[in-house]
């Protein structure tokens, strides 16, 4: 059965109805209600971005996970990702595992390197050490997951000689995923080290990282490891609305002005509306639609990965509204995460596909 969640960026955002900045206090206390929300809904996890630029409010994704522990039951926490190629696994692993604890057992990791470059100047780290930090720092933060007293030394960081790193999870082990793009390394040393995937799509066509997956699969099979330990989640961007159309419309405004400011930056040309007209159809990478739209291309990706535990949608830009984003909180924990959950259990999955795939077909 696939798990239903929502990933946050916490962007700056402007009232689409006033033309209003939203300040920092107000979107966070925006944030908390959401998460809120979320819990009381059923939903099965919120995760919180790591980003360190002007635009982004998320730069300590536990703190802000540890608020929302303080004011949940039952929905799981995680980072979305904690870009821990320019963080030290020490701390990353200490205050997960402190938020573990205020949780009751609920936190989670997802380890990736981040799309934005912002945090090696930040932290003083070298650019072209982008794979090998990374790469270590992971195997660090699973030796310190294995034991307290780590004995351990690698090029990027100073040696531990058997200090204690405390406290420990309530969780047993702390779950980490590692969060992949379109890198096949990644794909094959996640599935070698036997960890959870987390595929980031956020352009073309899903269905091409088929082959990543495959990859993933195998490279666990190989090392040993039992197939149910080798999950895949997804991460995708996306809106539910009351109908196609104005999902669409609620959510292009904003999407297009944070892919045209990291465009500018790039070197890539603006986002038009036909474009993305393209990436929210049945082939494409956007997740914006009415209920059954949205239910019917998670089912289809499931499919066409070879099935996957975890879909988390990103639901927010700057342009959507506090309220607008409340009401796609709800439709996705009431309209969609049920049908994809009665969908995809063992004892209603050719029902459930037919019926989507008449939804899909309106």
């Amino acid at each position: 059965m696939i798990q239903v969640g929502i990933d946050n960026f916490v962007a700056t955002a402007v009232d689409p109805n006033t033309g209003v900045a939203v300040s920092a206090v107000q979107r966070m206390s925006d944030l908390l209600e959401e998460i809120e929300l979320a819990d009381e809904l059923g939903l099965d996890s919120f995760g919180i971005g790591e980003h360190h630029r002007r635009d982004f409010y998320d730069s300590a994704p536990a703190v802000i996970l540890a608020a929302a522990a303080a004011r949940t039951k039952r929905i799981r926490l995680n980072s979305a990702v904690t870009v821990l190629s320019a963080a030290d696994p020490v701390r990353v692993f200490q205050e997960f595992a402190t938020l573990d604890l205020i949780s009751g057992g609920r936190a989670e990791i997802v380890a990736g390197r981040g799309s934005f470059i912002e945090a090696f100047p930040l932290f003083g780290l070298a650019l072209e050490d982008y794979d090998s930090l990374f790469e270590e720092k992971l195997q660090l933060l699973l030796a310190i997951r294995d034991t307290p007293e780590v004995h351990w030394s690698g090029r990027h960081r100073a040696a531990l000689t058997g200090q204690g790193v405390y406290p420990r999870p309530a969780q047993d082990p702390l779950p980490i995923w590692v969060g992949v793009g379109g890198t096949p390394q990644s794909f094959v040393r996640a599935g070698a080290l036997g960890l959870p995937l987390m595929v980031a799509i956020i352009g073309g066509n899903p269905r091409q990282f088929r082959p990543l997956v495959d990859l993933y699969r195998e490279a666990g099979r190989r090392a040993g490891h039992a197939p149910e330990r080798l999950k895949v989640g997804v991460h995708v961007p996306g809106l539910v609305g009351e109908s196609d159309d104005e999902a669409a419309d609620l959510w292009f405004p904003g999407w297009k002005q944070l892919l045209d400011t990291v465009g500018r930056e790039r070197g890539h040309g603006p986002v038009t509306r036909e474009a993305f007209d393209v990436a929210r159809g049945r082939e494409g990478a956007m997740f914006v639609g009415a209920s059954d739209t949205v239910t019917a291309k998670i089912i289809s990706l499931s499919e066409a990965l070879g099935g996957i535990s975890r879909v988390s949608i990103q639901m927010t830009n700057a342009g959507i509204a506090h309220q607008t984003l409340l009401r796609g909180i709800e439709l996705l924990a009431t309209r969609v995460a049920p049908d994809v959950r009665r969908a995809t259990s063992s004892d209603e999955t050719e029902r459930g596909r037919a019926r989507i795939t008449v939804a899909a077909d309106r």
